[in-house]
């Protein structure tokens, strides 16, 4: 049994990294309750009600498999057992102004292949290239930065080992994502491609590190459809920490976070009532807690963060229509023609681009482009589908309120470039979300949906790691340490986890439990 300092806990957000964490205490003996506004689990995992039809609305794509596997694992269960998935032959289809597209498969052989018949066999050898140094990246970063506690840049060179210095070289951190891919491929619609993955961050390729080319090998490791959508990962996980204990308080905002003599001792709720508990993990964005939005006190527990390196918000449609024309798969991307001006416009002036690149998610489609059969959430039996659309946004939606009218001219925007690519959508209903709904949704963000951008070489270094200064107080979510994105906010809820037990190790009256498996402690 934990000291009775430390016995309660509770989690700000039902986010991965909120719902990780409880997993992980209250299977080691905690009392774990959840907090969160919303009136569902998931946090940006959500659902959108859209004509006859619920549409996930948030993170599409699941990777890095084993983060789930081991943090199921370590509760008594599998994936399996838990959520259906799927592995992904094709990993997306990618369609250029010029009319050519291109399909990437989980297979690298056959990617390079599908490569040098689009651009050639020199493109094809670089493809192979490209491949082996992000396996190399993601190799020497797995166990020293993704799932260990946060390193400073001389405690990444040690975990690597002071023998390997060379080695390091090839983490490229010195050059952006898009000078390193200049170094495989000559084709800029190939640069284009990889050069994507810095949005996986909210990033831009001309200002991330070249360090985030790991990114191809995740996907390349792995893409996985989840039955009943990304929702069901989040529901499935819930419904664990459920059956372990964990009380849920939903629809439950957070007003404050209460210290007593400079450590945590409870919450305050929005609408007046008191909770008791010995240590809170924050599963919202760092930015609202350094605010203030859950108190000024709980603000001094860490710096806040500069609007100017915030990351890429983003405009979605969510939408259910009748489909013609360009054969969709499940994840489909229609680049713009000038990379370089769409991203001057986001970050540079804060604007939306005049030619966006458009991401579609097909939800009612397999990796293949086949229809799959419709579930409760969709319009069963019927002839339309559900299209999850995004388009990258600057994170303004503190500064400016998107009008009607600005939606309505994105949406013709949208519509019209997907008719020039041969893909008609009629008869649609459609629900938009903004920089504005989504700084709603998440405040003080702006509606920056990755925490800060991935820029430079110091930006890994710069996100929070899960301790604060205050005692008692954690960090979970994508905007901390190791990242954003479905898995790594998961691992951030794991390492808080790790770092609460940890911590309660230390005391005279704790007695420790077990610490989970497949983390490094560096």
């Amino acid at each position: 049994m934990a000291d009775k300092r430390w016995e309660k806990v509770a989690i700000i957000g039902s986010g991965m990294g909120g719902l990780a964490a409880a997993i992980d205490l209250a299977r080691q003996g905690f009392e774990v309750h959840v907090f969160d506004r919303q009136a569902a689990p998931g946090g940006k995992i959500r659902q959108l009600p859209v004509g006859a039809s619920l549409i996930d609305a948030g993170p599409t794509v699941l990777t890095m498999r084993f983060v789930f596997e081991q943090l199921l694992a370590d509760a008594g269960t599998s994936l399996e057992a838990e959520v259906g998935v799927k592995k992904a032959e094709i990993l997306a289809r990618h369609a250029w102004p010029d009319g050519t597209d291109l399909d990437l498969f989980a297979d690298v052989e056959r990617s390079a292949d599908a490569i040098g018949r689009f651009a050639g066999s020199g493109e094809a050898q670089g493809y192979r290239r490209f491949c082996a140094a992000s396996r190399s990246v993601f190799e020497m970063l797995r166990d020293t930065y993704i799932t260990a506690d946060k390193p400073d840049a001389f405690a990444l060179t040690k975990r690597i080992g002071l023998s390997r210095v060379s080695a390091m070289f090839r983490l490229r951190p010195f050059e952006t994502l898009w000078q390193a891919l200049g170094s495989f491929f000559g084709d800029i619609r190939l640069r284009q491609l990889f050069g994507r993955y810095a949005t996986y961050c909210g990033s831009s390729p001309f200002e991330a590190s070249a360090t985030l080319m790991l990114v191809a090998h995740v996907e390349q490791d792995g893409v996985f459809l989840v039955e009943g959508g990304m929702q069901a990962l989040a529901v499935s996980m819930a419904g664990l920490g459920e059956r372990l204990g964990v009380r849920f308080h939903m629809a439950s905002p957070v007003r404050e976070i209460s210290l007593t003599n400079g450590q945590v001792s409870g919450l305050v709720l929005a609408n007046g009532e008191r909770f008791a508990c010995d240590a809170v993990i924050s599963n919202a964005d760092v930015n609202a807690l350094a605010t203030g939005q859950l108190g000024m006190r709980a603000a001094t527990a860490l710096p806040m963060t500069s609007r100017l390196v915030r990351s890429l918000s983003a405009m979605t449609f969510a939408i259910e229509a009748e489909t013609s024309g360009f054969a969709l798969t499940r994840h489909n991307v229609f680049f713009s023609q000038d990379y370089k001006r769409e991203f001057d416009a986001l970050f540079g002036t804060g604007t939306m681009p005049g030619d966006p690149t458009i991401y579609v998610c097909a939800q009612d489609r397999d990796d293949l482009g086949r229809r799959i059969d419709h579930d409760a959430t969709s319009a069963a039996g019927s002839a339309r589908e559900r299209l999850f659309v995004i388009l990258n946004a600057p994170s303004n939606g503190d500064t400016h309120t998107y009008s009607e009218a600005e939606i309505s001219r994105c949406q013709d925007q949208m519509q019209s470039i997907l008719t020039g690519h041969g893909l008609m959508v009629k008869n649609a209903q459609s629900e938009a979300t903004t920089p504005t709904d989504f700084n709603r949704l998440f405040p003080a963000t702006g509606g920056a949906l990755y925490g800060q951008a991935s820029h430079g070489w110091m930006s890994a270094f710069q996100r929070p790691a899960a301790r604060t200064r205050i005692k008692g107080l954690y960090l979970a979510s994508g905007s901390a340490h190791p990242g954003p994105g479905v898995p790594m906010a998961t691992l951030s809820g794991r390492l808080a986890a790790r770092s609460l037990v940890q911590d309660c190790a230390s005391t005279p009256k704790f007695r420790p439990a077990g610490i989970f498996g497949g983390m490094s402690t560096g």
